[in-house]
């Protein structure tokens, strides 16, 4: 794409355009192959703003295992576009903490090109403030591709009224015998959870950092750097509670 995107194109519906328009033209996407048989494993913090993009071919039976914390900026995307060859596996586990009038993204496009292929997608967000996250997450499963098998898990968590989430899991399936599912939920803090832990003599903030803890927690396991991206998360959690 050489031209600024509109909100007329999908994957830019949601973008703050204005914050593109300062980072445009953006640099070319980062190519990454995966040879057959082989593991990959990946940690990305956005924690400066930006864009990163991504474009990610797996071959014959590889691995890749992403792992997401995106969380800095006014304007932070992570664009990942994946491909996925025979018996291949594709996992994502990201979070997105944004305050004030933070605008955060993650965007995939998983093509299931050949058969026997599995994805998994988990995106937890936590906004206040205004800020905005959103997830649009397309699964593309290709005439032929049969045996698929693809999850998409995504939740977001408001604290205040005024931030937004947008969550647009989406399925493009040309072979019959698949395996395809996706699960969205937005929502507040459990206000029985709040006053239980509130009870017990946790002040508001950090019962609500408690909560929001294992809310996220999922996103960062078995990742060789969770402690450290735990900690980054936290930090960022107790920054916008």
């Amino acid at each position: 794409m050489t031209n600024l995107p509109t909100r007329r194109d999908e994957a830019w519906r949601y973008a703050d355009l204005d914050a593109l328009a300062r980072l445009w033209p953006l640099p070319a996407a980062e190519q990454i192959i995966v040879p057959e048989g082989t593991t990959l494993s990946r940690v990305i913090v956005q924690d400066t703003g930006g864009v990163h993009q991504i474009n990610l071919i797996l071959e014959r039976g590889a691995q890749a295992l992403f792992y997401v914390l995106n969380c800095g900026g006014d304007y932070g995307r992570v664009d990942l576009s994946v491909t996925l060859k025979q018996g291949a596996h594709f996992s994502l586990q990201a979070a997105q903490i944004g305050g004030d009038s933070q605008t955060l993204e993650i965007v995939t496009t998983v093509t299931h090109a050949e058969p026997d292929a599995t994805s998994r997608q988990i995106v937890r967000s936590v906004l206040a403030g205004q800020a905005t996250g959103t997830y649009l997450g397309k699964v593309a499963v290709a005439k032929g591709a049969q045996h698929t098998d693809s999850e998409q898990s995504v939740k977001a968590m408001l604290l205040d009224r005024s931030a937004t989430a947008n969550a647009k899991p989406e399925l493009e399936i040309f072979a019959d015998d698949v395996t395809c599912a996706h699960g969205c939920a937005i929502g507040e803090l459990d206000a029985m959870a709040m006053f239980y832990l509130q009870c017990r003599g946790l002040t508001p903030a950090d019962a609500k950092t408690l909560l929001l803890q294992a809310f996220i927690a999922e996103a960062f396991e078995g990742a060789e750097q969770a402690d450290d991206l735990r900690q980054r998360a936290l930090a960022k959690l107790e920054s916008v509670v």
